[in-house]
C-alpha cells in the first residue's frame, strides 16, 4: 500500500498534482514537480504565499518577518533553483551579515557580550575576551562538525520507509560521530568549559524548539552551519524568498490559488484522488500535504485510514515549545541593537525547565531582530521595526495562554530594557502580538508548537511521519513535521526527497535536483532560519 504505480494513462498525460499549502516545503515541491513536467496546483488557505516564511507589512510602513528571520546553509535552495532553470541570487537580494548576531549573557555582576563572526580569527578573539581557555577549542569543534555533517548528509537526503532503513550502511557509518547517547551540551563540553561559550554554540537548538541539555548531540551541526556558511538577510524580509519561489513555480506552469483552504483529501478506498476545496472537488493523481502535520492530518485524512498516525498518537507525541511574539513599529531609531540579538538570561537552563514543565518564565531569554540595521526597506526613515521572540510553553503544556497573553506583553516589553533600550511604550506606533493560541487559531499550527514535532531520537528518521504517507496511496508530506525535520534547509531537502518519491511513483521526468557535474554551489545563498516555520 506504500507505492502508487504509474499507469499508462498517467504516463501518456501530464500527471496532476495537488499541493496543500504554499509554505517553504510546498513551494519547493511545486517548483520541482512543475520542472518534472507535472500539472501542479497549489491550494493556500491564506492570501499570501510563504506560510510562516512571509513578510508582514503595515499601512504605517513597517515590515516584519512573521517567522524565520535569516537564512543559512546555502547549498540546498540554490540547487533547487538551478534544477528549475533559475538563479537564486538574481531572484533575491541577499546580504551576508558579519557579525552574524550579538549574544548577551546575563549574570549577577552584569552582562557579557559576544559578537559572533564566521571569521575564525575574529571569533577566536571574541571568545578569548572572557574565556581564553576555550578559544583554542573553536577550530577543532568546526573540524569535527564538518566531518559529522559530511557523514550524516546522506542520511538526511534519503527517505526512511521501512525499519531496515535504520540499519543501512550510511547509518552505521554515521553512528560513531553522532554519539546518540549524548546531548548537545555534553558534546560541546569536550571543546568548551565555560557554560557561556557552550550556550553560544548550543542556543541554536531553539531553532528546533528543543533544549541543548536534552537535544541529541547530532545537532551541534546547527551552529557549525552558521559559522561555516554564514547568515544572510534577504532585502525586504524572508518573504522575498517565498515570493521568488512562487515566481519560479508559476513560470514553470504551476498554478497557485490563494484564499483556497482545503477541507479534505478525496479518497477512493485508500487511494487519494484529489482534494475538496470550497465545496468543489479537484481531481489529482497525487496530493502533497505541506500544512502543519498535527493540525492538518486529522482533518484531511479520515481516522479510519490512519493506522500509523491515529489521532491518539498525534495528541500524545512530543512537540516543540511555542513562541510569544511581539511585532513593534517604533517612531524612533534603535542604534543600540545589532541586526540579530539573543538575550540569554542568567537562569537560561531554568527557563528551559520551566517551559518543559508548562510554566511561563518571568525572566525569560529572548531573541530580537532589528532588520533595519541592514535593510532600510523594513521601516520608515527614523523608525524601527522590532521583532521580539520569547520561547514559551505550547498549548499542551500550558493551555491557559489566552488569559496570560496581555500580562506577558508587559513582561516582554520590560525585558527589552536589558538590551540597553529604555521603556519603548511611548514610541509604539504599531503592535501585533502572536501568542501560542494565535499560532494555532490564525496560522494553523498544531498545539501552537511553532517548531513542530520535537526531534528526540524516537521522533526522527523512520519514527517521524514519512515523506510518502504510509497508510494510504497517493499522499505525500513535506514540511517541518515530516522527515528529515524542522528548519528551512531541512524542509527544502525534505521536498527533494518527497518529490523524488512522487516522480518515481508517477513515472515523471526526474532529473536529479542535486547537480553532479555543476560548479560550486556553496556560494552565498539562503536556506535556513531562526523563527517559526512551516
Amino acid at each position: 500500500m506504500n507505492t502508487l504505480l504509474a499507469s499508462p494513462a498517467v504516463q501518456r498525460a501530464r500527471a496532476k498534482i495537488a499541493i496543500i499549502g504554499a509554505g517553504p516545503g510546498g513551494l519547493a515541491a511545486a517548483m520541482l514537480l512543475a520542472a518534472s513536467g507535472a500539472r501542479v496546483t497549489v491550494f493556500e488557505r491564506d492570501g499570501v504565499v510563504g506560510g510562516r516564511t512571509r513578510t508582514l507589512t503595515t499601512p504605517e510602513g513597517y515590515s516584519f518577518d512573521l517567522g524565520p528571520t535569516f537564512f543559512l546553509y546555502p547549498r540546498i535552495l540554490k540547487e533547487i533553483f538551478v534544477r528549475c532553470g533559475a538563479d537564486l541570487e538574481k531572484e533575491v537580494d541577499l546580504r551576508r551579515l558579519d557579525p552574524q548576531y550579538r549574544l548577551i549573557f546575563e549574570h549577577g555582576t552584569g552582562q557579557t557580550q559576544l559578537d559572533a563572526s564566521s571569521d575564525m580569527d575574529a571569533m577566536e578573539a571574541e571568545l578569548a575576551k572572557f574565556a581564553p581557555g576555550d578559544a583554542k577549542g573553536l577550530r577543532p569543534f568546526m573540524a569535527e562538525n564538518r566531518a559529522k555533517l559530511d557523514v550524516f548528509r546522506p542520511v538526511l537526503e534519503r527517505a526512511f520507509e521501512a525499519p531496515l532503513d535504520m540499519v543501512k550502511w550510511d547509518m552505521i557509518r554515521a553512528l560513531p560521530l553522532l554519539r546518540p547517547w549524548s546531548t548537545v551540551d555534553r558534546d560541546l563540553a569536550r571543546h568548551f568549559k565555560d557554560p557561556r561559550v557552550r550556550l553560544a554554540f548550543s542556543f541554536q537548538t531553539k531553532y528546533l524548539g528543543m533544549s541543548p541539555f536534552r537535544c541529541p548531540s547530532l545537532f551541534t551541526i546547527l551552529s557549525h552551519l552558521e559559522y561555516e556558511h554564514g547568515i544572510f538577510h534577504p532585502i525586504g524580509g524572508c518573504g522575498a524568498v517565498s515570493h521568488a519561489m512562487a515566481r519560479v513555480a508559476e513560470r514553470l506552469g504551476a498554478e497557485i490559488r490563494l484564499n483556497a483552504p482545503v477541507d479534505r483529501i478525496a479518497f477512493d478506498g485508500k487511494r487519494a484522488r484529489g482534494v475538496e476545496s470550497g465545496g468543489t472537488r479537484h481531481d489529482a493523481d497525487a496530493v502533497v500535504v505541506n500544512a502543519d502535520f498535527a493540525h492538518a492530518i486529522p482533518k484531511l485524512i479520515p481516522k479510519e485510514l490512519r493506522t500509523t498516525w491515529p489521532d491518539e498518537k498525534i495528541e500524545k507525541a512530543n512537540y516543540s515549545c511555542s513562541t510569544f511574539m511581539l511585532y513593534l513599529g517604533l517612531d524612533r531609531p534603535c542604534p543600540e541593537l545589532a541586526h540579530h540579538t539573543v538575550l540569554l538570561s542568567e537562569g537560561y537552563q531554568e527557563n528551559i525547565a520551566q517551559i518543559e514543565r508548562g510554566d511561563i518564565p518571568e525572566v525569560p531569554s529572548m531573541y530580537v531582530q532589528h532588520a533595519g540595521a541592514t535593510d532600510p526597506t523594513m521601516a520608515p526613515a527614523g523608525h524601527t521595526a522590532l521583532y521580539v521572540l520569547v520561547p514559551v510553553p505550547n498549548l499542551l503544556k500550558q493551555p491557559d495562554w489566552p488569559a496570560q497573553a496581555a500580562r506577558y506583553r508587559e513582561v516582554a516589553l520590560d525585558r527589552l530594557q536589558a538590551l540597553g533600550l529604555p521603556d519603548l511604550r511611548p514610541h509604539i506606533r504599531y503592535e501585533k502580538i502572536v501568542a501560542p493560541q494565535d499560532w494555532r487559531d490564525d496560522y494553523a499550527v498544531g498545539f501552537g508548537a511553532t517548531f513542530n514535532l520535537s526531534h528526540e531520537l524516537r521522533q526522527m528518521l523512520y519514527f517521524r511521519p514519512a515523506n510518502r504517507f504510509r497508510d494510504v496511496d497517493g499522499v505525500y508530506l513535506v514540511g517541518g513535521g515530516t522527515h528529515p525535520g524542522s528548519g528551512l534547509p531541512v524542509i527544502y531537502e525534505g521536498a527533494r526527497i518527497t518529490t523524488s518519491l512522487l516522480a518515481k511513483d508517477l513515472g515523471l521526468s526526474s532529473a536529479p535536483s542535486r547537480p553532479t557535474a555543476a560548479g560550486d554551489l556553496t556560494a552565498a545563498t539562503p536556506a535556513a532560519a531562526y523563527g517559526p516555520e512551516r
